[in-house]
């Protein structure tokens, strides 16, 4: 299937692994950046990877290869940005602080506002900086998916600035040089598509007070059903239009089906039904499983009751809640097997933690022409440690 990255191991390998473990195939990596690069040779448009998707450096080089930089949203991002992956930099934050923009002016490229109270903040000492391009945020209320959590056009949101408090401060946005917003999640070309005819109706008039725009995330260039080719055209017909600079900063888009997590089962038993205790954990390493919520694929197993064995499986912290789903298999699952998640290279490295002092998984890279697995980063105690005092 294509979530587990054509990810192939022989049977050292497997038995080679320290689990939990994430691996992300460099190679399918490759596949989606040129993909990627395709439009932006079609479009002349400049992608950018996000990291609050994906963030893993030891690949900078090869991202850097087809990608022109990077978008941050914190210091800390931001830093990776410019001393790892360096090219562009993008920031862009719902708030800074000044100890944020002290760091910012000194490595950013595009500073990016989400309201014109915080341009007003900062815009004094931006001046200081014409080198940098600064932005405002705006929110076409116009909402796409239906995951309240991943919504940020929906209402009451504190992200972007709407229609109405824009025109409200017009007066003071003199330096703004471009406009950004950002309202979808893993969705197709044709959500753009309607999204950017909103934006065009309310803020369009704008538009010739502006030298570029931000797309933002949550397009899922690289899933085999995108449409490529509708994104090509809508954004040369923008470009054409409006003669704009345009970007578009995916972080999903980029790893999207090019790695794996893979967990060792540490314990079997029944209450009610059959329920197994893995070395891993949703709420810890894979919390969008909780969050979305959404049930991971695992690689030879099927829904409930659909093959022989149904078991329930559970992760190794104290949460109650650290449920990964209910899976059926061929065979009973036993002490000792490993089994493999699906699509685990994005949003889950940037957003695992130590909860319950669990060990943060392993990371991996493999190759899928040469089939060498090499591990890349082995965490520990001190790890843990280091996040408390």
């Amino acid at each position: 299937m294509e979530q587990f990255g054509k990810i192939k191991l022989n049977e050292k390998q497997l038995k080679s692994l320290k689990t939990p473990c994430y691996i992300v195939n460099e190679t399918k990596l490759e596949e989606n950046l040129r993909l990627l690069k395709y439009v932006q040779d079609k479009t002349g448009c400049k992608i950018l990877l996000a990291f609050k998707g994906f963030a893993m450096w030891s690949m900078a080089k090869l991202v850097r290869k087809y990608l022109p930089g990077t978008s941050a949203s914190s210091v800390s991002e931001a830093r990776l940005g410019r001393h790892e992956f360096g090219g562009m930099l993008h920031c862009y934050a719902p708030a800074y602080s000044q100890a944020d923009i002290d760091e910012h002016v000194k490595l950013a490229d595009h500073i990016v506002f989400n309201s014109p109270g915080q341009w007003n903040n900062f815009k004094e000492q931006l001046k200081k900086y014409p080198q940098i391009k600064c932005g405002l945020r705006i929110n076409p209320e116009h909402s796409e998916t239906d995951t309240a959590i991943y919504d940020p056009s929906g209402p009451n949101s504190r992200l972007g600035t709407t229609l109405k408090n824009f025109e409200a401060n017009i007066q003071n946005l003199e330096g703004i040089s471009g406009l950004h917003f950002h309202n979808l999640c893993e969705l197709n070309s044709d959500a753009l598509e309607r999204t950017l005819a909103v934006v065009e109706e309310k803020f369009g008039f704008y538009f010739n007070k502006i030298s570029w725009i931000n797309f933002g995330g949550g397009h899922h260039i690289t899933r085999p059903d995108y449409d490529i080719e509708k994104l090509v055209n809508i954004i040369n017909n923008f470009k054409s239009k409006y003669k704009l600079d345009v970007y578009l900063e995916p972080g999903e888009a980029i790893a999207l089906n090019t790695g794996v997590l893979v967990s060792t089962v540490l314990d079997v038993f029944n209450n009610g039904m059959d329920l197994a205790i893995l070395d891993t954990s949703a709420t810890a390493h894979m919390p969008d499983v909780l969050e979305m919520p959404y049930r991971p694929y695992i690689e030879n197993a099927g829904e409930p009751e659909k093959l022989a064995h149904t078991f329930r499986l559970g992760g190794v912290t104290c949460l109650a809640g650290d449920v990964i789903g209910d899976y059926s298999f061929n065979e009973p699952v036993k002490i000792g097997d490993k089994l493999v998640f699906g699509d685990m290279a994005h949003y889950t490295m940037v957003k695992n933690t130590t909860f319950n002092g669990v060990r943060l998984p392993n990371i991996y890279k493999f190759n899928s022409q040469t089939k060498e697995l090499t591990l890349i980063k082995e965490f520990g105690y001190n790890d843990y440690k280091s996040r408390l005092s």
